[in-house]
């Protein structure tokens, strides 16, 4: 049974409904009349905690996520710019030569997609830094193996970030089923719970309202 509240108003008229049962001896001796002893009230409660708890930790399992998306796309940005100038000094320092061209894939557009761009990003520097001639050439502009070596490592360094990214997502959204199935089986039982006390509370409106439970009108 999905709930049709925001999240906090639910998990607070959980707790008071349940908190207040506990505490108010009055309640207990009209609820256990109907089987809602002290000890099943607990039981309500243990699955609150536990639901709790989960959408705790599936709000960190986002937070999470969405720091590993802000610095993988810090870091992708950076290995862009770096590749970009690469392959604009590579364009005029080949520009006669169709095979290196061809090699390099320096003609075409960039692909705008984290995996298709890193594919033309691995074969650039591959072929450049195992190509004697190519680095020769990039000497020329003043990019030296190390710099390249350099900008090589920007590459892996966001593609390592993509892998944190996708694992993080991958996390949150396994917490966010875990967390969706505890709060149904929480409201599973809170709506019996309340249906009972409207029963067994029917002539105590005030009892009922420390519940957090309104009159029908």
């Amino acid at each position: 049974m999905a709930i049709k509240e925001p999240i906090d108003i639910f998990f607070n008229r959980a707790s008071v409904a349940i908190n207040n049962a506990l505490t108010t001896p009055k309640i207990q001796n009209y609820l256990k009349e109907y089987g809602y002893t002290a000890e099943k009230i607990q039981q309500g409660k243990a699955l609150y905690e536990t639901a709790l708890n989960l959408q705790q930790q599936q709000r960190k399992e986002y937070g999470e996520q969405f720091s590993a998306t802000e610095s993988f796309y810090e870091l992708w940005e950076t290995a862009k710019e770096s590749y970009m100038k690469c392959l604009k000094i590579a364009r005029i320092a080949f520009k006669e030569d169709a095979g290196i061209i061809t090699e390099l894939a320096l003609n075409g557009t960039r692909k705008q997609t984290f995996s298709g761009w890193l594919l033309q990003a691995k074969q650039f520097y591959s072929n450049t830094l195992n190509n004697p001639e190519i680095l020769n050439g990039f000497k020329e502009y003043g990019i030296t193996k190390a710099k390249l070596e350099a900008c090589q490592a920007e590459m892996q360094a966001a593609e390592t970030a993509s892998l944190v990214q996708e694992k993080e997502k991958g996390d949150a959204q396994n917490a966010t089923q875990i967390r969706d199935k505890a709060i149904d089986e929480l409201n599973d039982w809170l709506s019996d719970f309340i249906a009972i006390a409207r029963i067994a509370l029917e002539t105590e409106s005030q009892l009922l309202e420390s519940l957090g439970i309104l009159e029908r009108s």
